[in-house]
């Protein structure tokens, strides 16, 4: 699977931040919507939060793939 990643051109680097950026958006979706449709807003900013946890796994692996491939 990391191969096919690292074929597609995705880094280490992409992965974690995508990682942040999860995070800082389900912060933001779950703060914008404080009205009628809270309860969905709070889900999906959980549903969205839970993405970062696989994002920083990938870019471990994209990371420790990177290592391998620099080695002398």
């Amino acid at each position: 699977m990391i191969s096919k990643f690292r074929t597609l051109g995705l880094t280490s680097e992409m992965s974690y931040a995508a990682g942040l950026l999860s995070v800082a958006a389900s912060i933001g979706i779950w703060n914008s919507n404080k009205g009628k449709d809270a309860p969905h807003a709070e889900r999906f900013g959980i549903f969205v939060g839970l993405w970062a946890p696989t994002f920083f796994a990938i870019g471990n692996g994209l990371d420790l793939a990177e290592r391998q491939t620099l080695k002398p």
